[in-house]
């Protein structure tokens, strides 16, 4: 069993950070699972590795024992999380520990999941096998952000972005461009790395966006599409209608027009009718909570200023990436500036700034 004065070895702390390197590789493709990484050493070689499965299982410790090309027994496993001990889809990562002859198991931070939490550490010191915690822990739990937002609060974890000029503009009528093209990669990055994407109806008329992702060889995990259309406005010669499928678009709105409500069914669309708050807007909180009964886990708001702005002043938004372009917009007669950026600033203190090096804009993430 482990004890107080257990200490980690540099080479521990190598170890670990593959594994959380590889657990951070497939962070948010994982379903409702969390991603986690595993290494199994022996005799200071690595002789397997694992990751969480697509969709969440297989589970990495079960991955890394079936990937091994050498014979296991008397081997260390490095894992990012608590391995899991009790029967849902799959069987305990702890009986598959115990049954490959694994001698000792170092796990960066407990499982916040109260079926879990605490009890593989007791599970596998009764088999004998030595374990140890808190290797990176502070790593682990910053890999783990939107697993513990999905854990604790029953709510996707929320990811807001904007783009907007220089003067503050975020649409002018008949400019199509405002940030960069090169931004457009780290955009695409985020809609890999997220499972849904909401925007508005304005959103969807004025941009006609495709909301998917376009980086080459990962178009297939591109995310759901949410859309916020409170009296159904959306255009049916949008790309977002004439591109569903079943299951790939949820409408939330607030119409009782049965002949749109149809043609949306028809074409795949899933409607969800939400009720509005005082101000005739959607109750945000609500939506989020439906989203995540729905299996949303990581939603990605691409909204214009006045979604954002409500997101923010309830603070449902976890990070926010704010691109600026670092040149001014011409205003024409229909042009929207962004009002949100001092309670942005006055809401969220930690911001990091992406070095320009990597963009021709400046790209600002604003965390709580």
């Amino acid at each position: 069993m482990s004890t107080k004065k257990d200490k980690f070895s540099s080479n521990d702390k190598s170890y670990m950070k593959l594994a959380i390197n590889l657990a951070r590789a497939r962070k948010g493709l994982t379903g409702k699972n969390p991603s986690v990484g595993c290494l199994i050493v022996k005799n200071d070689k690595i002789i397997s590795i694992g990751q969480t499965g697509f969709e969440g299982r297989p589970h990495a410790e079960r991955n890394a024992i079936k990937n091994s090309l050498e014979k296991i027994k008397g081997s260390k496993m490095y894992v990012t999380l608590e391995p899991c001990n009790h029967f849902g889809k799959t069987p305990p990562c702890t009986n598959s520990i115990i049954k490959s002859g694994i001698s000792e198991v170092i796990y960066g931070m407990d499982d916040i999941d109260k079926k879990v939490k605490g009890k593989s550490f007791k599970i596998l010191s009764n088999k004998k096998i030595k374990v140890k915690k808190g290797l990176l822990k502070a790593e682990a739990k910053n890999l783990y952000d939107t697993y513990i937002v999905n854990r604790i609060k029953k709510l996707p974890y929320v990811t807001g972005k904007i783009a907007i000029s220089k003067n503050r503009l975020i649409y002018s009528e008949g400019i199509k461009r405002i940030t960069h093209k090169s931004s457009d990669k780290l955009t695409h990055f985020l809609r890999y790395k997220n499972d849904s994407i909401m925007i508005s109806s304005k959103t969807l008329n004025t941009d006609n966006p495709k909301l998917n992702c376009r980086l080459k060889g990962f178009e297939k995990f591109s995310p759901r599409r949410i859309i916020l259309d409170r009296n159904l406005e959306m255009k049916i010669n949008s790309y977002i209608f004439k591109s569903t499928k079943k299951g790939n678009t949820i409408v939330f709105h607030n119409s009782s027009n049965g002949k749109k409500i149809k043609i949306l069914k028809n074409k795949g669309m899933t409607l969800i009718k939400s009720k509005l708050d005082d101000n005739r807007l959607f109750d945000l909180r609500i939506i989020l909570k439906k989203l995540y009964t729905l299996g949303t886990r990581n939603l990605l708001v691409e909204g214009g200023d006045v979604i954002t702005k409500n997101l923010i002043k309830k603070r449902l938004i976890d990070k926010f990436y704010l691109f600026k372009s670092l040149k001014n917009m011409k205003t024409t007669s229909k042009h929207k500036f962004f009002t949100s950026l001092k309670i942005l600033n006055n809401t969220y203190k930690k911001k990091n700034k992406i070095s320009s090096k990597l963009a021709k804009d400046d790209i600002i993430i604003y965390k709580k």
